[in-house]
């Protein structure tokens, strides 16, 4: 097995510190600044480890040094990020590749932190196609079982949640999944596959953050549960396409959502709220024509952040770790167009940029594994999982 290598190009940290002066819109471009004094000043040490074709989400499994990535076109890999150990998983659900559609996300059980591999609790979210051209997003779950420490199965993987309706286009699917802190509930992002007014008609779950039992069934207290199926299911509607569904250190569940031509936001996302799409967004149609953007008096939920122009959100992550000094409680997002990693303080329901971290490559996914390092992929064909340390 070849071992990673350290890239010896280090990003500067003149380019590395910049900051959004704005509290609650990106509009403005980020200005370079020192980082504070004490504060992690943007000078990555990062370790290459792996490639992969197309990845778009990665997990670690819980307790191990086990990373789980999925890629689009429908394979799972495991890497073993301690003795750099590639695992071979076989069992990958059938999934209906093309445009933004594919195998999506991935998550562990946070109860399940045995320090062996297996049995071990997965669910997987894809695409799925169905009759005449239509297709949605679906979520799985099953069970990874590794005979040894070189090949692992999934096993028993069942649908449990299926968008409704399926659509035409292979757009918006979103399906990110984000499992309760108390392990009990999972929420799933539905996008509003490109349909845009369905965001707002709660007898469908396009547009919608959905909350469920861990068996996919509708979760008891949801806001709309008198309206029956598939109403039952919603949490939150008037989204667009959210790739990023987090929890923060005091369990209050965030998203990321795509804007149009501007209009990127994150949400603090609670029950029985609409955030306004496609009636608002800070943004416009791709066409140029207008949408009115978010006001206090407007009656939907309003963004604690957004961004024009766009930073292209591939995922969101909360740090918990103690690595990077002073990122403790701050959100960290990964950036496609931006090519960057974007840094973002929650001070109670509002939010602010505080650095962007250029990568000089459309970055998918970033999360924290174990130790407190930043785990990073890049997009597209022969991307990275990149290892970043302080340096």
């Amino acid at each position: 097995m070849k071992q990673p290598s350290i890239l010896l190009a280090t990003l500067s940290p003149l380019l590395l510190a910049a900051s959004c002066g704005n509290a609650q819109s990106g509009d403005s471009a980020p200005s370079a600044t020192a980082a504070p004094v004490g504060e992690f000043d943007g000078n990555f040490a990062i370790t290459e480890h792996r490639t992969f074709d197309e990845p778009w989400a990665a997990a670690f499994v819980p307790g191990t040094s086990v990373v789980v990535v999925t890629t689009k076109p429908g394979k799972i890999h495991a890497y073993d990020t301690k003795n750099q150990q590639q695992i071979f998983v076989t069992g990958a659900p059938e999934v209906d590749y093309g445009g933004q559609g594919g195998l999506g996300d991935v998550a562990f059980l946070p109860s399940e932190t045995a320090g062996t591999l297996t049995p071990r609790t997965i669910y997987l979210s894809w695409a799925e196609a169905s009759t005449g051209d239509t297709r949605g997003a679906v979520v799985g779950k099953g069970r990874m079982v590794c005979e040894d420490h070189q090949t692992c199965d999934i096993q028993d993987l069942k649908v449990i949640w299926r968008q409704a309706p399926k659509v035409t286009g292979r757009g918006h699917y979103s399906h990110r999944i984000a499992i309760s802190p108390d392990g009990k509930h999972l929420f799933v992002s539905s996008g509003d596959r490109q349909k845009m007014q369905p965001a707002q008609d709660t007898s469908n779950t396009l547009g919608t953050v959905v909350r469920l039992n861990l068996d996919g069934t509708p979760a008891a207290g949801n806001p709309l549960a008198e309206k029956g199926s598939p109403a039952n299911q919603i949490w939150s509607w008037g989204h667009r396409n959210v790739l990023g569904l987090a929890f923060d250190a005091q369990g209050r569940l965030w998203d990321l959502e795509h804007g149009p031509a501007g209009g990127d936001e994150l949400n603090l996302v609670s029950a029985g709220s609409n955030y306004g799409w496609p009636e608002r967004s800070d943004g416009d149609h791709y066409n140029g024509d207008a949408i009115p953007d978010h006001s206090p008096d407007d009656g939907f939920a309003q963004p604690a952040i957004t961004w024009t122009p766009v930073i292209a959100p591939g995922n969101l992550m909360f740090y918990r770790g103690d690595l990077f000094a002073g990122l403790k409680g701050h959100a960290i997002m990964s950036g496609l167009s931006s090519e960057a990693l974007i840094r973002v303080a929650i001070t109670g329901e509002t939010a602010r940029e505080v650095s962007r971290y250029p990568m000089g490559k459309r970055i998918r996914s970033v999360i924290e594994g174990p130790g407190g390092a930043l785990w990073v992929l890049e997009d597209g064909e022969g991307g990275r999982l990149l290892e970043l340390r302080p340096q």
